[in-house]
């Protein structure tokens, strides 16, 4: 039977940063970066955008790099991002780092060059440019926040948690702050906060380790702190679920009485889609349609893991974990939606 007992997944060897240190691959990287700029100025027919449907980019087959170790105990790879989008994403990347070498003294420096570094799947190096900027600002609660999130994603749980206390430590008492968005919105309005985004992630890493208790105080933080709907769809979502998993089914129901079908997003409409299906005014949350129009493996992942828990709750195992197994096949590992996939799968299967 599925139990809601603390589950403490263990979390993958410790990164060996010395024989990853980033100037040692980062170097490798600059020369193949000049060598794509000058391939796509050049007109490279293989740069051109790649779609599938109405996606904007597609995965292809896995490179060498090997950056996580998945809670399944599968190896997960780096993909290579076609298209449009992936040839700006390396171009961005390419100035961040030339920005990096120019500003090695200033924090935003290697903020930005690890959060570019990440968009593009280099989950490893991100984390060794946070640690080379952690060595030089100690307990800088921006660098902190970036490495734990990225210790999520390569599914170091605890180590992510310990960042994310540190970050929190750092920054009690003190202003919140927007975050800019790398990947910015169709409406360009940044949505979420330094604060906000430390709350909003330690307690995701909570509720993946299965400890939905702390999950639930770090979200209610998170959404105490929202200035605007998009950050309270979000947290309230986890909060719901996170209080479902605790037990405490009247408070999660409370805790979104504020959602109806006249609240507008900008970005977090799959959320908003989950949370008007635990309140009973959707169906699916739009899943099915999602996957008729072939929906990105965002989407995918996002609705169907709140599908799927959703089932879980309501005592539908089989089929909460069949959607668990889509979520995966999405093949977009970094992924909340698919990561939780993976520690329930492991949950259920122990």
């Amino acid at each position: 039977m599925y139990g809601y007992s603390v589950l403490d997944i263990p979390d993958p060897d410790p990164l060996p940063i010395d024989d990853r240190h980033p100037m040692k691959r980062l170097q490798i990287s600059s020369l193949v970066t000049l060598v794509w700029l000058l391939a796509a100025c050049s007109g490279d027919s293989t740069n051109t955008r790649e779609s599938s449907g109405d996606t904007e980019f597609e995965f292809v087959a896995p490179n060498d790099s090997l950056e996580a170790t998945s809670f399944l105990r599968t190896p997960l790879y780096s993909n290579y991002i076609k298209g449009d989008r992936g040839d700006k994403m390396r171009i961005q990347l390419a100035e961040a780092e030339a920005n990096w070498q120019a500003k090695p003294d200033e924090v935003d420096s290697y903020v930005w060059y690890g959060r570019r570094l990440a968009y593009l799947g280099r989950y490893r190096d991100a984390i060794n440019v946070y640690s080379r900027g952690l060595d030089k600002f100690p307990g800088e609660a921006h660098l902190l926040r970036h490495r734990a999130h990225r210790y999520i994603t390569i599914r170091k749980l605890d180590a992510a948690i310990a960042d994310f206390e540190a970050a929190a430590e750092s920054v009690s008492g003190l202003p919140d702050e927007i975050e800019p968005d790398g990947q910015p919105n169709a409406a360009g309005i940044p949505t979420s906060t330094l604060q906000t985004n430390i709350w909003y992630h330690v307690g995701l890493a909570h509720y993946l380790k299965g400890d939905f208790d702390h999950a639930v105080e770090s979200f209610q933080r998170c959404f105490d702190l929202a200035a605007n709907d998009d950050m309270r769809v979000a947290a309230a979502d986890w909060l719901y679920m996170s209080m479902r998993r605790a037990g405490w089914h009247d408070e999660a129901d409370r805790a979104i009485e504020f959602v109806t079908t006249d609240i507008e997003v900008i970005e977090n409409d799959a959320y908003l889609q989950r949370l008007l299906m635990y309140r009973g005014l959707s169906d699916d949350a739009g899943l099915g349609s999602a996957r008729a129009n072939d929906a990105d493996g965002l989407a995918l992942a996002t609705l169907g893991y709140g599908v799927a828990n959703w089932l879980l709750m309501e005592g539908e195992q089989d089929k909460a974990y069949d959607i668990f197994e889509s979520v995966l096949d999405t093949g977009t590992w970094a992924a909340f939606g698919y990561i939780a996939s993976e520690a329930d799968i492991a949950r259920i299967t122990e």
